[in-house]
Formats: C-alpha cells, sequence, structure tokens
C-alpha cells in the first residue's frame, strides 16, 4: 500500500462545530504516508428505499468516495446519548441498497469533541454498535474524547490542547497500522 488514503467524516453539518475542527486537526496529524479527505454529508438526502435504487447522484458518490478510501476517519458530537441523524443518514446510504455495503471490512476510527465532560463517548459506543453490522474493524485505542471543547479549541477553530493533538495523533497511527496490516491479512 503506497499512500493510505483517508475518507474523513463530520458527524455535524455546522460549519462551527468542534468535530468538523476536530476533523481539521486530525488532517494536520496524519502520520507519513497518509493523506484524508473530508467527505460532505450534508447533500445526501433523507435515505427512503423508494429511491435507493439507482442512487441519487449525492448517494453515488459519497459511496464512491468511501469505496475508493483504505480506511475512515468519523469525528461526530453526540446528540441525545446517541449518533446525530445525519450521521447515521450517512451510514444507512453507505450500507445500501443491501448487499452493496460501502463499509464493508473498511478500518475505522472515531474521535469525538463535546463541550461536556463525558465528550462524545455515548456517540462512540453507539457507532461501535453499527460497525458491528456494518462489518467493519474499528480501531479500540486510543479512545479520543475531546472533552470542554469550547475550552481547547480558539477562536478559529484550531485545536490548541497538546494532550488532544497527542491522542488524535496515535488514533492515526493506530489507524494506519491497522489498515496496512488488515491489508497484508487479504493479500
Amino acid at each position: 500500500m503506497e499512500i493510505l488514503r483517508i475518507v474523513g467524516i463530520a458527524g455535524s453539518l455546522r460549519q462551527g462545530s468542534f468535530n468538523r475542527a476536530a476533523l481539521r486537526a486530525a488532517q494536520g496529524l496524519l502520520p507519513e504516508g497518509a493523506r484524508m479527505e473530508a467527505v460532505e454529508i450534508g447533500d445526501l438526502p433523507l435515505f427512503s428505499q423508494d429511491i435507493e435504487s439507482p442512487a441519487p447522484p449525492p448517494v453515488t458518490a459519497f459511496k464512491e468516495a468511501i469505496r475508493a478510501a483504505d480506511a475512515v476517519l468519523i469525528c461526530t458530537p453526540e446528540y441525545n446519548y446517541s449518533i446525530p441523524g445525519v450521521l447515521k443518514n450517512a451510514i444507512d446510504w453507505g450500507s445500501r441498497p443491501y448487499g452493496q455495503s460501502a463499509w464493508t471490512k473498511k478500518p475505522v476510527a472515531i474521535l469525538s469533541a463535546s463541550p461536556g465532560l463525558l465528550g462524545g463517548a455515548r456517540a462512540q459506543y453507539h457507532l461501535r454498535q453499527c460497525f458491528v453490522f456494518l462489518d467493519m474493524y474499528p480501531v479500540n485505542q486510543p479512545e479520543v474524547m475531546i472533552t470542554k471543547a469550547h475550552e481547547k479549541f480558539d477562536e478559529q477553530g484550531n485545536l490548541k490542547d497538546e494532550t488532544a493533538r497527542k491522542l488524535i495523533r496515535q488514533l492515526l497511527q493506530n489507524l494506519a497500522d491497522w489498515t496496512r496490516l488488515l491489508a497484508k491479512g487479504r493479500a
């Protein structure tokens, strides 16, 4: 595997969200030999089996980006003790129609940022439940949950907390190592 291609997904549509800022920070903390492309999920229509085949153009482009990637990084907030509806919608589109999932066998890592004290922990655990059915390979450690995010990003959305930066860097290194290890097993 020459250059490791990671697709990054922000689970929030808000341009100024801490999770979009965390995704931007992750793009600057990639290990050598890796690159990341952020894909947008705001253009995906609400999932309906009535329109899944043929898929709308934004869905086709989204699934092509997932399929072309070697690995996935999801940066998500926590809404109501779970993942945001827009992220669940993207997960559903990526897995449909049944038997044509773009997620299958993809290595995946999660990070979250929240102004709260749990940093999005419950959203991460719900995502891990989705990964079981999607047959994805999650990175287990480190769990990166940026708590009190309003204190760890500056006004321009730059991550200024060195501990969070270190954890994201390690998560991305582990994702790269895991992806390469899995690729060897498939060769």
